[in-house]
């Protein structure tokens, strides 16, 4: 309990530390209390800047790294997969199809983007799932099957840039991997959806946790394992594609984050759903950050900053989890 309770103490007070620094640095420096003065009573111009231009892209990348942390979460629970992960096996790219499909021929449609995102998100589980269920689902099967829909989804989003047409490729650079220029209507949505799935997704821990266990158990103890799973997975979609609609895919958030939080406390999913979200926020606004400010003013998106991160982390994830494998 002891390091539980650390844990979320210091995960909490580096994620207030990183807020007042990411929203202090950039073109525009002022100190935290010339922000805070600056909020309260206005009058700053610098402070009034900050706010329409960096504080939308702040809240909307806590709410990116807290939604893709619990997704990856619910979905590793759903499948019994370390490996599971929106931006791995597809969901997010299937998300992002929708997207950029909606906003190139109904604009006026953008508020219900993540709502719409869910369905390309939702196709894309069900083809993993249908794909690799074969008297159960295989590890090893669902990870390749979920590249493969990845690679498809991801096929079609690019088709998009080669249509010949300026709109739809302004629209497709508004809607792939990047976390600049957002406004406070990006913010509405994207905190409106994500707070939904969030707290769904607490409401549902001890299924989570049930699920730890075998069917058979499960099943004697009348838990309705298929309901469970089903209802789980389409928060986890929710969380995945209302992220995706509005910050592109981001890929390994839900990959690392999982895994660390369970070293530091544990498997229970009443405790691991809240500090995963905590996470996550610090994990995307650390990277946002870094990505903003290491070689301003040019940016680097904080997708490419995970895919460094992650990739390797996901080599050794699989060396180490080889022997489910059967190899």
């Amino acid at each position: 309990m002891r390091k539980i309770v650390i844990s979320f103490i210091v995960a909490t007070t580096l994620l207030i530390f990183v807020i007042l620094k990411s929203a202090t640095m950039g073109s525009l420096d002022v100190t935290s209390i010339e922000l805070i003065n600056g909020l309260l009573m206005g009058g700053n111009e610098k402070v009034e800047i900050i706010k329409d231009l960096r504080l939308p892209r702040i809240i909307i990348s806590l709410f990116v790294g807290a939604c893709l942390a619990v997704s990856g979460l619910l979905l590793q629970a759903v499948m019994r997969n370390p490996l599971a992960e929106a931006g791995i096996i597809g969901i997010s790219s299937g998300a992002n199809f929708v997207s950029i499909f909606v906003l190139s021929f109904f604009p006026h449609l953008f508020f219900w983007s993540p709502l719409l995102a869910f369905f390309g998100g939702a196709f894309a589980c069900f083809l993993v799932y249908a794909f690799s269920w074969k008297s159960g689902l295989s590890p090893l099967r669902l990870i390749l099957i979920g590249v493969a829909v990845n690679a498809i989804f991801s096929g079609l989003n690019e088709s998009f840039n080669y249509r010949g047409s300026y709109a739809v490729t302004s629209i497709t650079q508004a809607t792939t991997s990047t976390l600049s220029m957002k406004t406070w209507s990006d913010v509405d949505v994207m905190v409106l959806y994500g707070s939904i799935g969030l707290i769904l997704s607490f409401l549902l821990f001890s299924w989570c946790n049930l699920l730890a266990l075998q069917d058979k158990t499960t099943k004697n103890l009348g838990f309705r394992v298929h309901r469970a799973r089903i209802l789980i997975s389409i928060v986890a979609v929710h969380l995945a594609a209302v992220s995706t609609a509005i910050a592109g895919v981001i890929a390994f958030v839900g990959l690392l984050i999982p895994h660390s939080a369970r070293i530091l406390v544990g498997n229970n999913h009443k405790v691991l759903i809240p500090f995963s979200a905590i996470c996550g926020a610090l994990l995307i606004l650390t990277a946002d950050t870094l990505g903003r400010t290491i070689i301003a003013p040019n940016e680097i998106p904080a997708s490419i900053i995970m895919a460094i991160i992650g990739g390797p982390f996901l080599i050794f994830l699989i060396r180490k989890s080889g022997g489910i494998y059967g190899d």
